[in-house]
This record gives C-alpha cells, sequence and structure tokens, in this order.
C-alpha cells in the first residue's frame, strides 16, 4: 500500500468532516476577551523567568496592491503606495514601545513579515523598517534563525527577492493558489507562471534557505485534470514546502467571497478527489506529509524539525521554533508571551490612535488558566508531533493522564476504531490515516468548543 493509500480513506474523511479550529493558538481567537488587562501582557513580557527563551517577531503589513476574492486576511485593498508611509512610522513606535516591555537582550530566532502584501513597502521602506527592528532587538546570525517573508510574485522582481536576502530574510512564503487561467480569472489573481518561476530561480541565486509555495483547492471552475497540471507545474520548480489549503467558503464572514459564483465551486465529492490527488502527488514526489495541509521535503527544516518532535504551531502555522515568546507588530496581530495571548486592534484607525498616544495596541486577550496550558500543550503534541506520551505529561503538570483525561480517552474511542490513532496504556499516536483528521482528534481535548459557533471556523476536510 502507498502512502497515499494509507493516508487517503475517503469514507472517513467524509465521515469525520466538520468544523473546527486550525490550533494556531489554544484557547483559539474567539475565546479572546475585550476586557483583557494589558497589564497581563506587560506582566508576562517581564517575567524573569522567560529570560532564556528566545524571541519571535511578527510584522502585518496590511495593503494589497488589487484584493483576490477568496482571501478572509485582514488587509486594505489600495493602490496608493503613500498610505505606506505612516503605517511604517506607526510600526517604528510600536517596535520601541514593546521593546520597553521586554529584556531584549533575548535573541530574536524567527521573525516573520505577513499580510497583506509586505512588498508593497518600497525597497527603501523595507531597509527601515529592519534596521528598525534590528536597532531594538537583538537578531541572531542567519544560520541561527529562520527570518521569512510572504511574497506575490506579481509584486516581487528578481531585484525584490536579492534586495530581501540583504536585508536578512532567508526565508519565503510564495502565494500561487492555482496556475489554471480560468480560476485565476475567477478569483482575481492574474499570475502567470512565469513570474513564479522568475521569483523562484532568483531565490535560489541568492541562497533562500528554503522555498515554500501555497496553493488552494476547492477554488471556482477547478477540476481534478486542471489542479493536477498546476500541481505538476508547481513540482517541476520544486520548491521546499508546500501548504495545500482547503478552500472555506464564508461569504457572511469575508464579503469579497460574494464575487465568485457559489455554483462554480466544486462539489464535496469534487473537492475530496482534489484532495486525494495532492496527497497522490506530492507524497509520490517524495513530499513528506506534515500534517494538515502541508508537505516538505525531507531534507526541509520542517520535515527534520517533526522528525526531533522539535516541530511548534503559531498564526503563521507549523513553525521549526518552538516555545519562542512571540511579539506581534501591526493592526490585528496578536501575540503569545508566556500564559498570555493578546492581539492588536484589527481596523488601521484604531490601531493608529493607540499608537499615537504612546500606548500599545492591544484591543483583546487572554490569560490561561492551568487548564488552559495543559490543554494547549496536548492539543500542541497532536498537531505537531502526531502523538501523546503521557509519562511526559505526567512529570510536567503532576496529573495522572487517564485520569484528568477519562471522558476523553472515552471519546477518542471510535478514532481508534476506525484506524485513525493506536490508544494505550501510556501513548496516543495518530496513525498514517489519521493525520488527514489531525484537527478532529485534537478538538477532543478542547474544552470550549461547546461555547462556540463552529461555523466560524472551515472545514476540516
Amino acid at each position: 500500500m502507498s502512502i497515499a493509500d494509507s493516508l487517503f480513506r475517503p469514507d472517513l474523511l467524509a465521515r469525520y468532516s466538520a468544523n473546527g479550529p486550525r490550533y494556531t493558538s489554544y484557547p483559539t481567537a474567539p475565546q479572546f476577551r475585550d476586557s483583557f488587562d494589558p497589564a497581563d501582557y506587560r506582566r508576562a513580557a517581564a517575567d524573569p523567568g522567560a529570560a532564556s527563551t528566545d524571541l519571535s517577531l511578527y510584522f502585518h503589513i496590511p495593503f494589497c496592491d488589487t484584493v483576490c476574492f477568496y482571501c478572509g486576511c485582514n488587509k486594505v485593498a489600495t493602490k496608493n503606495r503613500a498610505h505606506a508611509r505612516p503605517y511604517l512610522e506607526r510600526l517604528k513606535r510600536e517596535i520601541a514601545l514593546q521593546a520597553a516591555c521586554f529584556d531584549t537582550q533575548r535573541p530574536v530566532s524567527q521573525l516573520h513579515w505577513g499580510g497583506g502584501t509586505p512588498t508593497f513597502l518600497s525597497h527603501d521602506e523595507m531597509a527601515e523598517l529592519m534596521a528598525a527592528t534590528r536597532e531594538h532587538f537583538t537578531l541572531l546570525p542567519d544560520c541561527d534563525a529562520e527570518y521569512s517573508i510572504e511574497v506575490d510574485p506579481r509584486e516581487a522582481s528578481p531585484e525584490t527577492i536579492a534586495h530581501l536576502r540583504e536585508l536578512g530574510f532567508n526565508r519565503l512564503s510564495l502565494g500561487v493558489q492555482d496556475f489554471d487561467p480560468r480560476v485565476q480569472r475567477a478569483i482575481n489573481r492574474i499570475q502567470p507562471f512565469e513570474l513564479t518561476a522568475a521569483v523562484m530561480q532568483a531565490a535560489r541565486a541568492v541562497d533562500f534557505h528554503s522555498i515554500g509555495v501555497d496553493l488552494i483547492y476547492g477554488l471556482p471552475h477547478q477540476s481534478v485534470d486542471s489542479f493536477s497540471r498546476t500541481l505538476d507545474t508547481m513540482l517541476e520548480l520544486a520548491p521546499d514546502r508546500l501548504s495545500v489549503f482547503g478552500y472555506a467558503h464564508m461569504p457572511q464572514l469575508f464579503k469579497m467571497q460574494r464575487q465568485m459564483d457559489p455554483a462554480t465551486l466544486p462539489s464535496p465529492t469534487e473537492r475530496l478527489a482534489l484532495l486525494q490527488r495532492v496527497v497522490e502527488r506530492l507524497t509520490d514526489a517524495g513530499y513528506v506529509y506534515i500534517g494538515m495541509d502541508h508537505f516538505a521535503l525531507p531534507t526541509d527544516e520542517l520535515a527534520r524539525a517533526q522528525a526531533r518532535r522539535t516541530l511548534h504551531r503559531n498564526f503563521q502555522g507549523y513553525s521549526t521554533r518552538a516555545e519562542c515568546d512571540l511579539i506581534g507588530f501591526g493592526a490585528s496581530s496578536i501575540g503569545k508571551v508566556g500564559d498570555v495571548y493578546a492581539q492588536n486592534a484589527k481596523e488601521l484607525n484604531a490601531y493608529g490612535a493607540a499608537i499615537d498616544a504612546g500606548r500599545l495596541a492591544i484591543a483583546r486577550g487572554i490569560r490561561l488558566s492551568a487548564d488552559d496550558r495543559l490543554r494547549r500543550d496536548v492539543i500542541t503534541q497532536i498537531m505537531c508531533n502526531l502523538e501523546l506520551r503521557f509519562d511526559e505529561f505526567e512529570a510536567a503538570y503532576g496529573i495522572r493522564f487517564a485520569e484528568a483525561f477519562a471522558p476523553e480517552l472515552e471519546r477518542l474511542r471510535p478514532f481508534e476504531d476506525d484506524g485513525l490513532i493506536s490508544l494505550g496504556s501510556r501513548k496516543l499516536e495518530v496513525r498514517m490515516a489519521g493525520r488527514m483528521l489531525v484537527r478532529n482528534i485534537a478538538m477532543v481535548f478542547d474544552r470550549y468548543l461547546g461555547e462556540q459557533t463552529l461555523e466560524r471556523f472551515s472545514r476540516t476536510v
């Protein structure tokens, strides 16, 4: 039996498909409270016990030249590049405000610019932002850190890619979604193959450590044949990582999705067939299936981190740097510091008003309880390392795992009966067939799900 045959069980995928969190945090964002006290964030940042923990920095650049109809990110569509200047000035002031909360001798081993489109900034503006970051924080050298940026190939010439490498970025994440022209027109993202190929060639020429690509299945007019051509074309370019997301159609939340005709979306049966083709093509090509929608070459740091059991998840998805404190900069960004999550104001005006007043732009958040911390650890281990070693939790938390999670272990029995997990007296292991349903397995341990409207989450398959 091939890896794809072990992974892909259409009967089980159809049966278990449900709305659920992606677990880039636990508790998830719907549990964040507007009444959150930013003093809790500052207390966590100043905790001397965190001095040995590396820092991770995330910068949200919300601007896009054009809007992609499928996108659910926090963004501002504009062709006026002048909007970047006041936002950049506020980011620089926020860097200083955040740095005052931390011991800035703590090394930064991870940095990420997301959006929006980070390269909406000019070359000089990008250099200015990176210089301000280095002025206030201690960034580790290239060989010891992961500095990544999301790039829209339509907004990045080979000269831009070389400039990003000079600034210190060593990993790229490229948005592609689909090479089919009909699909591109339907999602308002015209991106010829040649643009993507040129960016990848330029990145290799200046020695980027890893190149990742985002694709989406479930978009308008996609068929198994058309998406197979996209996959085959992408495999010729040989990215180090691939994220192949299932499109989440939620026009009630994301107004731009109303621009697409729902009648052109693949049916549930067609979506499963698309997913099956993704798994077959990528695993046959030698990519390691990390979990959920992520694949990586065996030589990529993502696959190596999972093999070492050091893989982690944060608000950018899977991460090779476990247990960093994450500082979020910019509108809507989320930080994780110790036992606290804190999110900045989403709207540019509210974000700017806070920064102009000389205060952090935190608008909501949550301080984790002891139970939250335990369950966060459990869910992280399932999502990242595909197993739970009960003795590790018993030693770390002073519990008897089988007693503390007796109801959850009982609810896992159907997963065991269906061959998705192996459940012993001292260990839970996600089997190959369960990797595509790892969110469903993790959801068993989420005590908040009964309090939430699951329709706000995407489908697990």
